[in-house]
């Protein structure tokens, strides 16, 4: 199972990349962090500087047919960053179109909104962006883990990182299902 995790250059909230991240490890699957520039992403802890961490890949120059699913930290700059750029726009949707699962966490939904990719679906997020979610023509609940599977492809949303434990086991079920395929 290869998974992409996609962050901005900075802004991810440090515990909603390394938690999932090291799930699909000990999963023995294969991570990827994807960005939309080279060199190291600034991890976040909250509004504080955290840790860095090397891109394995730059956006333009990989495709979600190279795996099995994506995952989308959150954090509130690492969204917004990602959602204006039109080649992470691009990459999230991708996975939609092929079929393959998606996770996010907290703020992610929003680049899932950017991407036009809730229509029609149920998720949940951190409270304030329920209304980015209904105004995208989505269908917002408050719940530790939604797997939405009423569209093209598994999504996987969660709220906070006190959601993460259930958030790795909804998106190692997800991601494994569709490795065999």
């Amino acid at each position: 199972m290869k998974v992409a995790f996609l962050v901005a250059p900075e802004g991810v909230e440090q515990v909603e990349l390394t938690d999932p991240w090291q799930a699909v490890t000990e999963a023995g699957g294969t991570p990827e962090l994807v960005s939309t520039k080279p060199g190291r992403i600034q991890a976040f802890d909250h509004l504080d500087k955290a840790d860095t961490f090397p891109v394995d890949q730059v956006v333009r120059d990989t495709s979600a047919g190279e795996y099995d699913g994506l995952v989308l930290p959150g954090g509130v700059a690492n969204p917004d960053f990602l959602r204006l750029d039109g080649r992470a726009v691009a990459f999230v949707k991708s996975f939609f179109d092929a079929g393959k699962p998606v996770a996010a966490i907290c703020h992610a939904p929003w680049t899932l909104v950017e991407a036009d990719v809730v229509r029609g679906r149920t998720l949940t997020s951190w409270p304030s962006v329920r209304t980015d979610i209904r105004n995208a023509g989505g269908s917002w609940v408050d719940e530790e883990v939604r797997v939405c599977t009423d569209g093209p492809n598994t999504l996987i949303t969660s709220r906070k990182p006190g959601d993460l434990k259930a958030f790795d086991g909804a998106l190692l079920a997800e991601f494994a299902k569709a490795a065999m395929v």
